[in-house]
Formats: C-alpha cells, sequence, structure tokens
C-alpha cells in the first residue's frame, strides 16, 4: 500500500489533534494506493495460502460499529429485531482479497509500532452506509471537543474526504480494535474508530483514525 500525499489532509490531521481541556483528540486521514509493494506481493501469497483459500473466497463479517450508533434522523438504532421469532439480517461478507487490503493498511498506517497481519475477519466489520458513519464521527467528535470541532473542522473533514475518495462510490468498513494488541486499548481511552473508506473503481482507500485519551 502506498502512501498519497496530500498537503490538504495533513492541514486537517493537523487540526485533528487537540487537547479540549478534558482529554486529548488524536486523529488523522491518510490516503493509500492499492498497488502492492514488494514485500507485500510476498504477504498477500502467504495471506492466502496459508488458508486455503484465494482472494475471491468470501470471509465473514462482525456487524456494523454503527448498529447501535444514532441514526441519520437523530435516535438510536438497533439491527436487532424487536420481536424474538423474527430472523436478523444475514451476515456480510469481504473478499480475502478486500480484506487483505484492509489489514495492509493498518500495517501501512502503524507501522513499525503494532503489526495487524494475522487480525481476522471478524474484527472488521461493513458499515451500513456513509450517513451513519458521518453521524457516529460527529457525534462524538461534537460531544468532545464541541467548537473545536463543528465550528470549521467538521466541513474540512468530509470534504477533504469526499474529494480525494469520492464517497458515495465508496464501500465503508471499520476495524474492532481488540483492546489488547492495538492502538487502542491505552488507559484512559474514551473511544475511538477506524474507518476504511475504499473506492475500487479508483483502487484506493482514505484511512480515518481517531481516539479521545484522558
Amino acid at each position: 500500500m502506498k502512501l498519497l500525499e496530500s498537503s490538504r489532509f495533513e492541514q486537517v490531521n493537523s487540526a485533528l489533534n487537540m487537547f479540549t481541556g478534558d482529554c486529548n483528540i488524536i486523529g488523522r486521514i491518510e490516503s493509500y494506493s492499492c498497488k502492492l509493494a514488494g514485500h507485500e506481493k510476498q504477504l498477500y501469497k502467504r495471506f492466502h495460502s496459508e488458508a486455503g483459500a484465494g482472494p475471491h473466497d468470501l470471509q465473514v463479517l462482525s456487524a456494523p460499529q454503527t448498529a447501535l450508533a444514532v441514526s441519520p434522523t437523530g435516535g438510536y438504532f438497533s439491527n436487532q429485531s424487536v420481536s424474538g421469532d423474527e430472523e436478523g439480517p444475514l451476515c456480510d461478507t469481504i473478499s480475502r482479497k478486500t480484506l487483505f487490503y484492509l489489514i495492509a493498511t493498518l500495517n501501512a498506517s502503524f507501522h513499525p509500532d503494532y503489526d495487524f497481519s494475522y487480525a481476522r475477519s471478524e474484527e472488521f466489520s461493513r458499515e451500513r452506509s456513509i450517513q451513519w458513519v458521518m453521524n457516529a464521527v460527529d457525534n462524538n467528535l461534537s460531544a468532545t471537543a464541541g467548537d473545536l470541532y463543528n465550528s470549521k473542522l467538521h466541513a474540512q473533514l468530509w470534504a477533504a474526504i469526499n474529494d480525494e475518495i469520492n464517497l458515495p462510490e465508496c464501500d465503508i468498513y471499520s476495524y474492532n480494535s481488540d483492546l489488547a494488541s492495538d492502538p487502542f486499548g491505552e488507559d484512559g481511552s474514551l473511544w475511538s474508530y477506524n474507518y476504511f473508506f475504499y473506492n475500487r473503481k479508483l483502487k484506493r482507500i482514505v484511512f480515518l483514525t481517531c481516539r479521545a485519551v484522558r
């Protein structure tokens, strides 16, 4: 995965790291090309050979993080059925090729401090829509940073992401922290999220990671 330099992203990232008086907010957005480097090609082959599966074989994902998030209309929503005898939604799946891209993005973003090579598909989710993801991000940042986020950064963040990746064309995935072997389980952590905006046509992923720590 090749990091694509962006002065616009750097400007947003500078604003996305802030101290609110109660906690530190640490966040960034990064854009990656899905073209694999030499060592990643070797990892890609090993990733499939060890599982005895092909790149288009499907893996099961966890339920999306936004399943209990604030809905686009402002209320709270659960994707579980109200009646006990109703069947819930079918599980989302992901191809092993796309799963590798997500893992490789995490490795590229957090190298050399953390290694996500052995992350499982169940540690990822496919999000239901861009609006749900925007609400989840906005609600956390608004509640924690207030006007530091609402006054200007909100519009800058989403405009920069959309111009880079064309959000309506994206599949959106999230990484669900295991809180033990990654950067998101540190003492004092209030919340964290990690979203991947994957545009297959552009063969590009924009990665948004953010956490609040007391």
